[in-house]
């Protein structure tokens, strides 16, 4: 079904408001415990949400399809309502697929949608879990699934049924089905549309823990606003903050990847239930830890049961272990990439032009950086392989290099996805880096007419790459600390000073902070910014070994005089071209981090199917398979951020802190790869380049090494946390 077909994001959007107003008034918070209990007050609910049309939902796509499902089992995860929603989808899908065809099922499916039929839904022996169903009772009707497979109905006072009290997680929340006779219709059951119906019954208790999940976070960052310690709100304490920022980047991972499989199938794409695995795998230990780190902000007030949190808790809990967990998202996972047809990471969608533009990136690939060329560029060491001049050029004479320029400085004006389409293709074939981004953005917005002349062709020919000489050794993520110095002396500036971790000291060009007022108030008031040629006579650079293998240099100026004309911008106003760009390069520098780990991901998969540890193949055990799956889903959380950031982009915003959750997630997650990796490889998974026996020719370990950088470079992960925090979440400086 075409994507225009589906209900837009202003329809749903007018959905969830319906849903959160409608539980608000008539499920508050301070009755949902004692309402629960209530079999008459659970079935009036019921009614009540039915004749808002959501007991149909899963009839007609057009009309509310798996997304809508799963939007509002959000809100119902969030109002701890236990109404049955998921069970009459599954319903409607069923028979949306011709399963529920006889008319013995036309009656109950009817009244179930008016609200006076409540089913509740068994998979029976099918997801692994005992005969468990929610709200016994308050049910009217369960429908069981039992061998065959076949669907047995059976009203709640059907003779040989037994519904039991089967207390869980402190609370009489599920009930035992004791079964001694056959239901009332009992009619065979597709095994395929089991399967189906199994993982979207996972996904949409997925997005009912995530909404439980959320409501507890949300209200413990308003908890930390208001709780004073020691004469201080508790959230401007760092730990705190950190600790909500790490829930507050796990919840939108995984929020996106839930509402991306719900898409998926929506769609009808190939890897729906790829998608799918990946979201539930993600939220089964995603939301347990986040709702302990929750009730660690809560304190003691978050165990008392007249609180929320301690139901939200338990939903989250039962909902990630039920319909048999992540085992099965796991191993459909682990067969994915492990099995006897093993597959690459499914393509996300970047839309027709995106979509387009990657072919062509990818064929010109082929042409241009294949064959001899790439051999040879492949045969060198590591620390070799960043920058190739000639290859540079050869990009520069397609013009992609100024993809999402505007077309006055000779740029093609693409968008964000079109930009990820080049840099997912550039990855996938190891190609080196090219063009100067930040410092192109940040001459065109604020760069002179003779600058934008000079420079901006260079750059777009790739003939040019700058370094970036922003850190000092008191001034590393405390930019506005820099010491620097500038002074006018007419129609030139004297620049003074030291900079360190500068990587690309080797490019033709250094973008340059300086200090050129040391009495400004505040402090980053005082900054401007500078291009400065590398073979200007007055600096040194001494280098040193990185311990990935590279090198980064100590970069000193000594009375280096460059005129006025390489100054951008005004003086002392470098802060907000500086930031400028470094909000521009975080944008994207979580998705780039992404596309570097999926694409080691991949080639760890394939030594994978071709290794054996004594005697046994390596993807056929159950350990290596359950770290590849995990580890996949992570990937796939960190990929939806990054199509999240790019879209946003596009739509002409760009928030500092998805910018900064992107890139912290990212970081680490190519530091737990390489963790990863090592447990699997084990001692061989660390032989280096050019040493007998290296794995993938030393990548893993190199990759580990060189991941250290990420979550420092472009501003440290703790203070991203901090940024997400103060102005993500709210919470007090």
């Amino acid at each position: 079904m075409p994507q225009t077909a589906l209900p837009s994001n202003e329809e749903r959007a007018m959905l969830r408001d319906s849903v959160r107003g409608y539980l608000s008034e008539h499920w508050p918070p301070d009755r949902a415990v004692a309402d629960a209990a209530d079999p008459e007050k659970l079935r009036a609910l019921w009614r009540g949400l039915a004749s808002q049309g959501l007991a149909a939902l899963g009839c007609d796509p057009s009309e509310g399809g798996l997304r809508e499902i799963v939007l509002v089992m959000q809100e119902l995860g969030r109002a701890a309502c236990p109404v049955p929603l998921l069970d009459a989808a599954l319903l409607n899908l069923a028979q949306a697929a011709g399963a529920l065809a006889d008319p013995t099922w036309l009656p109950l499916l009817d009244a179930m949608r008016k609200g006076d039929a409540w089913v509740a839904w068994s998979f029976g022996l099918f997801d692994g879990d005992p005969p468990l169903v929610e709200t016994g009772h308050a049910a009217t009707h369960f429908a069981v699934l039992g061998s065959g497979p076949s669907m047995a109905l059976l009203t709640a006072s059907a003779p040989g049924l037994t519904v039991r009290p089967a207390r869980a997680m402190g609370d009489d929340s599920l009930y035992r089905l004791d079964l001694e006779a056959s239901g009332t219709s009992s009619r065979s059951f597709p095994r395929p549309l089991v399967d189906d119906l199994l993982a979207i019954a996972q996904l949409g208790v997925t997005a009912r823990a995530l909404g439980a999940a959320t409501r507890a976070f949300e209200l413990a960052v308003d908890y930390a606003k208001e709780r004073k310690q020691f004469g201080q709100p508790i959230g401007r304490f760092q730990a705190i903050q950190h600790k909500l920022a790490d829930c507050q980047i796990a919840l939108q991972g995984l929020r996106l990847a839930t509402d991306n499989a719900a898409l998926q199938y929506d769609l009808q794409t190939t890897h729906w239930r790829w998608f799918a695995a990946a979201a539930r795998s993600l939220a089964c230990k995603t939301l347990r830890q986040v709702s302990l780190q929750t009730q660690h902000a809560f304190g003691a007030i978050g165990y008392s049961e007249e609180h929320e949190a301690p139901r939200h808790f338990k939903r989250v809990h039962l909902d990630a272990l039920r319909y048999g967990g992540e085992r099965a998202a796991r191993e459909t996972l682990a067969e994915h990439f492990l099995g006897a047809d093993p597959q690459p990471l499914p393509a996300y969608d970047l839309g027709s032009a995106g979509n387009a533009f990657r072919d062509e990136v990818r064929a010109w690939l082929a042409t241009h950086w294949s064959g001899e060329r790439k051999q040879a560029h492949d045969a060198l060491p590591f620390h070799q392989r960043e920058y190739d001049a000639d290859f540079a050029r050869s990009l520069g004479a397609t013009g992609w290099i100024g993809l999402a320029w505007p077309t006055r400085f000779g740029g093609q004006a693409r968008g964000a996805l079109e930009q990820l389409a080049f840099m997912e293709e550039m990855e996938r074939v190891d190609a080196p880096r090219v063009g100067a981004p930040v410092q192109a953005a940040m001459l065109q917005v604020f760069g002179t007419e003779e600058q934008q002349r000079r420079l901006l062709p260079e750059i777009l020919r790739g003939e040019a790459i700058y370094g970036m000489g922003y850190s000092e050794p008191d001034a590393g993520s405390d930019l506005a600390s820099l010491r620097t110095r500038a002074v006018r002396d007419g129609d030139s500036y004297t620049i003074d000073g030291q900079k360190i971790w500068t990587t690309t000291y080797w490019g033709q060009y250094m973008l340059l902070a300086t200090r050129t007022d040391a009495t400004a108030k505040p402090a980053h008031a005082g900054i401007t910014m500078f291009v400065v040629p590398m073979n200007t006579p007055g600096i040194t650079v001494k280098t040193s070994t990185t311990m990935y293998g590279g090198t980064f240099a100590n970069v000193f100026y000594d009375a280096v005089r460059v005129p006025v004309s390489a100054r951008i911008g005004e003086e002392n106003e470098g802060w907000k071209v500086l930031t400028g760009a470094l909000a521009t390069e975080r944008g994207f520098i979580g998705g780039g981090i992404v596309l570097k780990v999926a694409r080691a991901f991949e080639e760890l998969c394939e030594h994978i199917r071709g290794a054996e540890v004594n005697g046994w193949p390596l993807c056929d055990d159950p350990l290596v398979r359950m770290r590849i799956a995990d580890m996949a889903a992570q990937i796939e959380a960190g990929r939806q951020m990054m199509l999240h950031c790019a879209r946003q982009v596009d739509a002409g915003t760009t928030p500092p802190e998805d910018a900064a959750a992107s890139k912290v997630y990212s970081g680490e997650l190519m530091e737990r790869f390489g963790e990863m990796a090592l447990d699997i490889l084990g001692l061989q998974g660390t032989l280096s380049e050019r040493s007998p026996g290296a794995v993938l020719r030393g990548r893993v370990e190199q990759n580990l090494r060189h991941s250290l950088m990420w979550v420092i470079s472009i501003g440290t992960n703790e203070i991203q946390r901090s940024l997400i925090a103060q102005r993500g979440l709210g919470l007090p400086r």
